[in-house]
């Protein structure tokens, strides 16, 4: 079965296309895909990971045409960053 892998950076995304036999996990895609080589900096112990932007854990059973994706960790706190308005700006007048 055929298995895509997402990772995103601020700079890049890669996209990594893998035959696995039935019964694969995620575990299992993200080992033979050899994105751990190219992006040492991925720490599957501190990392989530996902099929289709839903959590899943590393031995989750995989479906052929499954896109797993790794997911940065967070590095700020999202309710300190200002939000912008549906105009595009950072925050209206009467949000300051």
């Amino acid at each position: 079965m055929k298995i895509g892998i997402a990772y995103a950076l601020p700079q890049r995304q890669v996209w990594f296309d893998v035959e696995m036999p039935d019964g694969a996990t995620i575990q299992d895609a993200i080992n033979r895909s050899g994105i751990l080589k190219q992006f040492p900096e991925i720490d599957l112990e501190k990392q989530k990971v996902g099929i289709y932007s839903k959590l899943s854990k590393l031995d989750a059973v995989l479906n052929d045409g499954d896109r797993v994706e790794i997911y940065r960790p967070i590095i700020c706190d999202p309710k300190t960053v200002p939000r912008k308005t549906k105009a595009g700006g950072a925050a209206s007048e009467a949000e300051a």
